[in-house]
């Protein structure tokens, strides 16, 4: 929602910065932070906010920005053609949004991830309140060198520049965020922005001074934590982004009762949720959309990406998961690979070295080790032996495997894809089943043992 009394909150985001200092040919706002693209972080915080309309303005990188991230709330795009300061992108990013005749413009940058939407909507509510025509978002820096300072008196407020401030005003300790709130009436007074000539570029810092000139009412307020405000300029700047980012989303899952071996050896997205009772051991990582359920257990070196572990799962060592479903009470790993679209019923055993790919595997079942289930349904109860595969790619398509309930399957046996085999059917040991197999039926498929007394002594 927009802030109290106003129906209409309309979001501008800046992200054509090109980043140079990143050293990459990455836009800077694409460099991930904990395995998504920083910019994502702000359009979550604004999507609490639900705003009517959102612009992200984009540079000569404009492409590969709307290629590269998933923004979880509509977007609309403007771009900024040539790099002529943040008051110039400002303005691009209002074209879009065409003659607007109410409502409030909030400014945000894409290279601070770390902005919460309570901090946004903590300031949004206190511009409202006050009835300002542009608010500015501060907060205290411990070193403020590299901000604007937020100069008060005489009930008015303005932003020195580090280079512009006297001796007294680089003592000032409140800065600026860059986050601004405008209400649409005086949107016009960034036409009235002068050309900064040292610079080259328009300045959104001026829209307090020449709104104040106009007589409108402006005001500061200082919300939020500085690490809240940590702007990415640099790979540095990102690992310190990093470090906070990985810290705050151990604590919170903490608070919620989830317990880690080592917090400092962990990487979880900060969108994924865990229930409490929940052990995670070190170097785990949870990424995407991953959601772990209640009293599970995590082991060292897993990699959990867009999947869903179920209550009281055991996830062990070594072990990758990616866009699957782990049933409650299952074990995977050590050691496993879990390749997208598979789904691993409840209390069933996929052990180590074993793969799968889009296997459904049923209630129950257990391939214990080295084996390979592609493109596979198995059915409650069955038993997979060691060496197992389901042969399903002839070197043009994939073909299905389907296993009936309570089906035993021998050791170093190969599944030749289509192929089904019926409920309770035992398949011996070392067979290549290339035919459908009936319920309880027996098959078979090696040739007879033939042994030769005394044939090694001769060979020696």
């Amino acid at each position: 929602m927009g802030p109290p009394g106003d129906r209409s909150l309309f979001c501008v985001v800046l992200a054509a910065g090109l980043g140079t200092r990143m050293k990459s040919s990455l836009p800077k706002v694409l460099h991930p932070l904990m395995g998504r693209p920083m910019l994502e972080y702000p359009l979550h915080a604004l999507k609490a906010l639900r705003p009517k309309r959102t612009v992200l303005v984009v540079g000569v990188n404009g492409r590969a920005v709307r290629e590269a991230i998933r923004p979880p709330l509509p977007v609309e795009y403007a771009t900024q053609g040539r790099q002529l300061g943040t008051a110039h992108a400002v303005r691009a990013g209002l074209e879009p949004l065409g003659a607007l005749r109410a409502g409030t413009v909030l400014v945000t940058n894409g290279d601070t991830p770390l902005i919460t939407a309570g901090t946004l909507r903590k300031f949004l509510s206190a511009h409202a309140r006050a009835g300002n025509a542009v608010s500015v978002l501060s907060f205290t820096a411990r070193d403020p060198s590299s901000y604007g300072r937020i100069v008060r008196g005489g009930g008015d407020v303005r932003i020195v520049e580090q280079k512009d401030a006297t001796p007294k005003e680089r003592n000032i300790r409140e800065v600026n965020s860059g986050v601004y709130a405008i209400e649409v009436h005086p949107l016009p007074f960034l036409e009235k922005i002068k050309h900064n000539r040292k610079k080259g570029e328009y300045y959104r810092t001026d829209l307090v001074s020449v709104a104040l000139r106009a007589g409108a009412r402006v005001g500061v307020f200082r919300r939020g934590e500085e690490e809240e405000f940590l702007g990415v300029n640099s790979r540095k700047d990102l690992l310190r982004a990093q470090g906070v980012l990985r810290e705050k989303t151990v604590a919170r899952h903490v608070e919620k009762g989830v317990a880690f071996m080592d917090p400092g050896a962990v990487y979880i997205d900060p969108l994924v949720s865990i229930g409490s009772d929940t052990l995670i051991y070190p170097n785990v990582y949870l990424m995407g959309d991953t959601r772990v359920g209640r009293g599970c257990t995590v082991y060292p070196n897993a990699r959990i990406t867009d999947s869903v572990i179920r209550d009281r799962a055991v996830v062990k060592d070594s072990t990758v998961i990616e866009k699957s479903v782990v049933g409650a009470g299952a074990q995977v790993g050590p050691f496993a690979h879990v390749r997208p679209e598979s789904r691993i019923g409840e209390g069933a055993r996929v052990g180590n070295f074993v793969e799968l790919k889009k296997a459904v595997l049923g209630k129950g079942v257990k391939a214990g080790h080295l084996s390979y289930l592609g493109d596979a349904v198995l059915s409650p109860g069955v038993n997979v032996g060691a060496g197992t595969i389901t042969c399903n790619y002839d070197g043009r398509k994939k073909h299905p495997t389907v296993i009936g309930a309570e089906v035993f399957i021998g050791s170093d046996t190969q599944l030749v894809a289509p192929v089904r085999v019926g409920k309770g059917a035992y398949i011996g040991a070392g067979s290549t089943i290339t035919r459908d197999v009936p319920p309880f039926a027996l098959a078979v498929s090696r040739t007879a043992q033939k042994t030769i007394p005394g044939w090694a002594r001769k060979k020696r």
